[in-house]
């Protein structure tokens, strides 16, 4: 009987999919199998690598698997597509993510524990309040311009002057406006405080996890940045250098090359876009408050500003940074300043 070599499963709500090859991609047996009984059917089979495709709840199966002895690989589902033949169906869906997990130099997604998990809840909430929370105010500066009330930019100045225009009684709201109005603005206030709540939460976190406290020393790295990147990232070995850190999370030069001739873009935006637009944005407010007396950091900034400009500063800081970040999480050592 031939050997298995791998198990490739299409993950589904109820019903999976189990492909088994054996080491030249034949296929050795096909099953289906329904939620409870996945790992008893897995359970079968000596200890083998099973691929899956990174989706929803893959990170919890593979800890579930990996439990009962088998070796568990996720792979993002950009890099399963190409293995995909003829037309889509389960099997042929697990058949592919089988083959593309055996094939050679292919990229892998590290399983990540509960507490990555948590925090990538809070993160997402979070994220969803703060949009939620800028629909708000885009609405009701909508209404009150319809009435002829113009309140000045920003939401601080739109959550001060609230009050005093709810209680004008120069006619410029009707009773009902001024009412729904009223409500919107309870509603902003609840927003708020959900969100404080949710800082509150999240830097908590980033001051009892040791990689956040390490990688916090970085300019432009505090909470809201350390435990985005931490979750996102629970096992930083598995990248080869900070470069490749770096271009993980889209902070890379894009490339259009050839005959020889390099050719490079603007920066390739791949991976996570939250995790790159916090780190940007942390290092923005680095950028602008460079000093030319700072440490060297500081200094290289600074020049870089003048020379390049503060977007494109900014941008090669986060891209510093990301490495910097690489080297802290895999040597475990905490960040030294150079004046």
């Amino acid at each position: 009987m031939k050997k298995v070599n791998a198990i490739g499963i299409d993950l589904a709500k109820s019903i999976f999919h189990i492909y088994g090859v054996d080491k030249h991609g034949n296929c050795l047996f096909k099953h289906k199998a329904k939620r409870h009984n996945l790992l008893e059917i897995l359970a079968r089979y000596e200890s083998k690598t099973v691929f899956l495709e990174s989706c929803g709840s893959s990170h919890y199966w593979a800890r579930e698997i990996n439990k009962i002895g088998h070796a568990v690989k996720l792979i993002a589902p950009q890099f399963v597509k190409p293995y995909l033949k003829s037309n889509k169906n389960d099997y042929l869906d697990a058949e592919a993510i089988a083959e593309a997990g055996t094939r050679g130099g292919m990229r892998f997604v590290s399983v990540k524990q509960p507490w990555h998990q948590d925090m990538q809840m809070f993160h997402r909430i979070r994220d969803r309040l703060i949009k939620n929370r800028t629909a708000l105010c885009n609405e009701i500066r909508g209404f009150l311009l319809e009435y002829g009330i113009e309140v000045a930019r920003g939401r601080e100045k739109l959550v001060k002057e609230l009050p005093a225009i709810l209680d004008r009684d120069d006619g410029f709201l009707t009773p009902i406006a001024n009412a729904e109005i009223s409500e919107l603005y309870e509603e902003l206030k609840i927003l708020n405080q959900r969100i404080e709540d949710s800082d509150k939460k999240i830097e908590l976190q980033s001051n009892t996890n040791e990689d956040c406290v390490r990688i916090k020393k970085l300019r432009g790295i505090g909470p809201v940045v350390s435990t985005a990147i931490v979750a996102a990232a629970p096992n930083p070995s598995a990248f080869k250098n900070g470069r490749d850190f770096a271009a993980w999370m889209g902070l890379v030069p894009k490339q259009h090359s050839s005959g020889g001739k390099q050719n490079l873009l603007g920066i390739s935006k791949r991976g996570d876009p939250y995790l790159r637009k916090q780190l940007i944005h942390g290092c923005r407010s680095t950028v602008y408050r460079s000093h030319e007396d700072g440490d060297a950091i500081q200094k290289w900034v600074n020049q870089l500003k003048q020379r390049r400009g503060s977007n494109k500063a900014t941008v090669a800081l986060a891209n510093k940074n990301a490495r910097m970040i690489w080297a802290l999480l895999t040597k475990k050592e905490d960040f030294k300043f150079v004046a």
